[in-house]
């Protein structure tokens, strides 16, 4: 399953001298800029699951999975989003007192939360014009400095191809709009292939676009 990250305004609510901090790794009803919405309730089952682990989603470092800095020591839903508490190593990682140094200054811009979406975690809202994510499997919540990595996901959507794999439609038009499309020209392409863009509208990633134009069009119903 797909990987993805979700990337939100840094809505630290405390941070102190000693390295813990709290805050909001997501924050429901916000639409970011690929058109997604979490809503309340999508984090409830992730949670349980880690509960009953007796464990918590990793603390990252700008989502590698070779840096973490520190530990989550409580992570729930609240009214207004995913609530974190979590204290960073600061005493035995340097890179933990970077990012709480970071964290003091105010020069983080964003967590972002790491996670992937069963098939029946979203949905697509047409008269809002958003994907409304409803269940969200929680990997990581990260500090970072800018969004997630576009390429990333690029990456990502190749290898699936490669293997035969079947990205959704919304997974396609994401990644249509990290390669250089506009909202409207990945959704133009999705729906009609090249024939739907002009070719003033081309661009990105070559190799990228004639794949996920063959996709789109296996993806078609039969009439």
């Amino acid at each position: 399953m797909l990987k993805q990250k979700l990337h939100a305004p840094l809505r630290i609510k405390e941070v102190s001298n000693s390295g813990e901090f709290s805050g909001y790794g997501s924050v429901f009803g916000t639409t970011d800029s690929y058109g997604d919405v979490v809503v309340k309730g999508a984090f409830s089952q992730s949670l349980s699951d880690w509960s009953s682990k007796g464990r918590m989603p990793s603390l990252l470092w700008q989502h590698d999975t070779k840096e973490p800095i520190g530990v989550y020591t409580k992570m729930e839903e609240d009214d207004e989003g995913l609530y974190v508490e979590g204290r960073l190593l600061i005493d035995d990682d340097p890179l933990a007192k970077r990012a709480h140094a970071h964290l003091k200054a105010g020069s983080l811009s964003g967590m972002s939360i790491g996670y992937s979406l069963p098939g029946d975690g979203w949905h697509y809202d047409k008269e809002k014009d958003v994907f409304v994510l409803s269940k969200i499997d929680l990997w990581e919540v990260s500090l970072v400095t800018f969004p997630a990595n576009d390429e990333a996901r690029v990456a990502q959507v190749k290898s699936m191809l490669t293997h035969g794999d079947t990205p959704n439609i919304r997974q396609v038009e994401h990644c249509l709009r990290d390669v250089g499309f506009s909202a409207r020209q990945a959704k133009a392409f999705i729906a009609d292939g090249y024939s739907g863009i002009g070719p003033r509208d081309e661009g990105g990633d070559a190799e990228l676009i004639k794949s996920i134009n063959e996709l789109t069009q296996s993806m078609r119903p039969q009439t």
